[in-house]
């Protein structure tokens, strides 16, 4: 097995070269919900641009993953359909043109009309209808724009909010304040219709939240026209102070979706020339696969360049390789020494990564710790290299909560009146907290890379943490992976590197539950409903990533490989020569879920790379 395990690994490692852009960078798709593609389309159509050559491509993509029940779905495994995804599709293609009788919209609309109808989508998706007019404003987001104004003093307010959260409420609150309504009207009828009104009672910790906006409000004088004037030019800048040089928003499609809107409702021109960039930068980001062009919400070339990269040197590529020199001068070229609103919560100078080289001001710990990896082995060879090197160290270590744990974006994100913020998801999106596995990462990063063992008080803190977040059952939960077999691998791996002993009581645990939970076939396969019911659900089959990271914490914590790690590899071996499409990407719970087309050469690579490290 280990012949071909060598045999696997030099394989990949010639494709990957193979593929490498000149640039040094690696493409590979961020394939992420249908959303997109039907924002996509509905935007450029409702901008007057129906004969955009995207939309057909597009809204032949849409009818490619459209069930024959007709309806789309988040997940293969995913029961009926997905009510929100459903609406969005249906939304666009009847916006490009296809006509209402024809029978697949018939379908979509009949399995909307059974579910409920539109007012059951998610918050994203009724923010998009109310902007077409097939919903009110005042019933999808009952708070004002003054919001943004309450000062930090308050129990809570704007800055509160996730740096992501803020990217999207900004442009949302604003077309909310001017009761924006784009829509033709005959779409908006045709919503409209398909809306069953009613009272709604508002959740007790909604209306917790709402009585603190009144109350902060009530402090500043109360809602005014000054103060509403004043709010509405907050959001506006806000949003024009973080625009990329792409014309994006913060480089998300989803957040400059909600711009280009809110611009059109204070005045601007579908032609404006930011608003034409804008779609420009968008349309740059719509990539090809083998089920039709897609619009990525965030290319991923940093995320995917430094992975392949440590991929490629954990497979035993040198740092004076050239492929490996190239990604490190792409990596070196996008490190990132601007201040952004990161440095309101922490001290620390400028110098992590973002998850793509068109984002220039939005730095985040993982993409931070992945480039830093890539980087690793130039720096200790290369004198010049090291202070990029250390101010990507500091930087990380800078961006740790006060509870020991790490965030995604920015520490200290973490008031938990915003998760009764009224809308969908508020618990996953409206908040940063520490998670086990950006935090396993880290860790992993520190100890293992930058030599900081569990004696330091920043690592026994994360540590610490780590700890007191493991389930009953053993596993952790990973925020941004799926699900609990990621985080259970990112907090196994990450505690092993700065020097937890195997025989930890938290890590048997862990080893027993990954053991447990192992396919009869020798692999390891959960679904994304693990992410919405938050226990484990294991998959009907193993995906190549998930059996590669659970492999990789059990090879971290045994010195000879045991049953279930040489069935594990050879199951993973065979899987290598299938196709794997299931999403094992996270973004946000029932919303946003990702096959990175990336994962089926990296965390194989790295696993059979410490497979035969460890075991010769």
């Amino acid at each position: 097995m280990k012949k071909r395990m060598r045999s696997k690994l030099d394989r990949m490692a010639e494709q990957l070269e193979q593929r490498q852009n000149p640039d040094g960078s690696w493409t590979f798709c961020f394939e992420n919900s249908p959303m997109t593609d039907a924002f996509m389309i509905i935007l450029l159509c409702s901008l007057g641009r129906r004969e955009d050559q995207w939309v057909d491509k597009l809204v032949e993509r849409l009818f490619c993953l459209q069930t024959r029940e007709g309806t789309w779905k988040l997940f293969k495994d995913e029961e009926e359909g997905n009510l929100s995804s459903t609406i969005e599709a249906y939304v666009a293609l009847r916006m490009s043109g296809i006509k209402e009788n024809d029978e697949r919209i018939t379908r979509a609309k009949r399995f909307i009309q059974d579910n409920g109808g539109v007012g059951k989508a998610h918050s994203l998706t009724r923010f998009m209808l109310a902007i077409l007019g097939g919903m009110k404003w005042k019933k999808v987001l009952p708070v004002p724009i003054e919001f943004v104004l309450i000062p930090p003093s308050s129990p809570v307010g704007f800055w509160d909010f996730s740096s992501y959260a803020r990217a999207h409420m900004a442009p949302i609150l604003l077309l909310k304040s001017r009761g924006y309504a784009h829509g033709p009207q005959g779409i908006a009828g045709e919503l409209k219709a398909m809306n069953r009104e009613g009272e709604e009672r508002i959740p007790d910790g909604e209306r917790h939240f709402l009585n603190k906006i009144s109350g902060a409000l009530g402090s500043m004088g109360g809602l005014s026209s000054s103060l509403k004037e004043r709010a509405e030019q907050f959001t506006r800048d806000y949003m024009l102070e973080r625009i990329e040089p792409d014309g994006t928003y913060m480089k998300y499609f989803s957040s400059s979706f909600f711009m280009i809107y809110a611009l059109l409702s204070i005045g601007y021109r579908k032609d404006d020339p930011l608003i034409e960039k804008c779609v420009e930068g968008l349309k740059a980001m719509i990539l090809k696969t083998e089920r039709g062009y897609h619009q990525q919400n965030s290319p991923s070339s940093i995320w995917d360049t430094a992975l392949l990269s440590y991929a490629l040197q954990s497979a035993g590529r040198s740092a004076a390789d050239g492929s490996i020199r190239k990604s490190i001068q792409f990596l070196q070229k996008h490190q990132q020494f601007r201040y952004g609103d990161w440095g309101m919560e922490s001290p620390v100078a400028p110098g992590g990564w973002g998850f793509t080289a068109g984002n220039t001001i939005h730095p985040d710990v993982d993409d931070t710790s992945a480039a830093l990896r890539a980087l690793t082995s130039t720096a200790v060879d290369r004198p010049e290299m090291r202070d990029s090197w250390q101010r990507g160290v500091d930087f990380m270590v800078g961006m740790q909560n006060p509870d020991g744990g790490w965030p995604a974006f920015e520490p200290n994100k973490t008031n938990e009146l915003l998760t009764l913020f009224p809308i969908n998801g508020a618990e996953a999106a409206a908040i940063d907290p520490s998670t086990p596995d950006l935090t396993g990462r880290a860790l992993e990063f520190l100890g293992g890379y930058a030599g900081l063992k569990k004696n330091r008080r920043g690592i026994k803190k994360g540590v610490s943490w780590l700890k007191k977040a493991q389930e009953i059952d053993g596993s952790w939960y990973g925020r941004w992976g799926v699900c609990y077999i990621y985080g259970t691998w990112a907090a196994v791996t990450g505690m092993r590197a700065v020097g937890v002993p195997g025989d930890d009581h938290h890590l048997v645990l862990a080893k027993q539950w990954l053991e447990k939970i192992q396919h009869r076939g020798g692999g390891w396969g959960e679904s994304c409903l693990s992410d919405q019911v938050k226990h484990y659900i294991p998959l009907s089959r193993a995906t190549i990533s998930q059996t590669a990271w659970a492999l990789d914490a059990l090879i971290s914590l045994e010195e000879e490989p045991t049953p279930a790690i040489d069935t594990g590899m050879q199951t993973l071996l065979d899987l290598l020569e299938e196709k794997d499409d299931y999403p094992t990407g996270a973004g946000l719970p029932g919303n946003l879920y990702i096959h990175y087309h990336s994962y089926q050469w990296i965390w194989p690579m790295v696993t059979i790379s410490h497979y035969l490290k460890k075991y010769g």
